[in-house]
């Protein structure tokens, strides 16, 4: 995965550089098959020098850089975790651009309303906390950035497919305020009405599905193949961690959360009366305010 990461971000240069692969394979002194390979994260062995003279010659800011040599120096591995800060600078944010690429997202968030359905009031109130030491600027510029997120699900060209399922607790634990927790709540009922978004509500009365208390989760699926060799990418497992992040991708440990997942979707509402609920915990909110 982080090979493959890396690989779409020397793609996505390269082409803003106006560089065919062939014109940069020459320039960088390399064969066409080998940067061919380096882009879609086939290669083995990776040279660090030959990345630094491509963000180089693609016109790379130093800081990310930085991060790309990080990137290629991660083992070829199947699960990989990542500790913030080591290697790969803390402010270059891998699962975004993973995010990105992928076409379905199906996720499980029990005490947080995820990040793509977050309201900017709602996002404020947990910057302002988790970061203190940080400026009204700072915070400012992360609750930008968490919007422009948010595009890949209501851009008119291929929104990605999200289906998440969020624990009660998320709904009635306040951040913020109630006003706050109101706009959230009713931002949500209406971004699953969206074709391309299903949420549904685990309710405190289903328990704990398969007897497992489940941490947040997030499945990213790639859809049709992206190798020459005809090879579609793995779905991969994002779990976030306090001082690091974990990506699995060993084919048993994504079934193992698949199945988790379809356990849980089982036992949630469904869409509608979802939908219904949070409509109903909303009006509270506004009541008490």
């Amino acid at each position: 995965m982080p090979r493959r990461q890396l690989g779409r971000h020397l793609t996505e240069w390269r082409t803003r550089a106006g560089l065919t692969q062939v014109r940069a394979a020459e320039l960088l002194e390399i064969g066409t098959s080998s940067l061919q390979r380096l882009e879609k994260g086939m290669n083995s062995r990776i040279r660090s020098r030959d990345i630094r003279a491509a963000c180089d010659l693609y016109g790379m800011p130093e800081d990310l850089t930085t991060a790309l040599v990080g990137l290629s120096k991660q083992a070829n591995v199947k699960n990989w975790w990542h500790q913030y800060g080591e290697l790969i600078p803390k402010n270059f944010d891998v699962y975004v651009g993973l995010e990105s690429a992928a076409v379905e997202l199906t996720s499980y968030q029990p005490d947080l309303i995820p990040g793509l359905l977050q309201t900017a009031e709602y996002d404020r109130a947990l910057v302002s906390l988790a970061w203190p030491q940080e400026t009204p600027e700072q915070w400012e510029q992360r609750v930008q950035i968490k919007a422009q997120r948010q595009h890949i699900l209501t851009r008119n060209r291929r929104p990605v497919a999200f289906d998440v399922t969020i624990g009660e607790a998320a709904l009635r634990r306040v951040c913020g305020d109630r006003k706050v927790m109101t706009t959230q709540l009713r931002h949500m009922a209406d971004m699953s009405t969206r074709d391309n978004v299903t949420l549904r509500v685990l309710p405190f009365a289903a328990g704990f599905p398969d007897g497992i208390a489940m941490p947040p989760f997030v499945i990213l699926e790639f859809g049709e193949a992206t190798s020459s060799a005809g090879q579609s990418e793995p779905p991969v497992i994002y779990l976030e961690g306090a001082v690091g992040t974990l990506y699995l991708e060993n084919s048993a440990d994504v079934d193992f959360y698949m199945q988790r997942c379809k356990s849980i979707r089982n036992a949630a509402l469904d869409a509608d009366l979802s939908r219904s609920l949070l409509r109903t915990i909303a009006r509270e909110y506004d009541r008490e305010r």
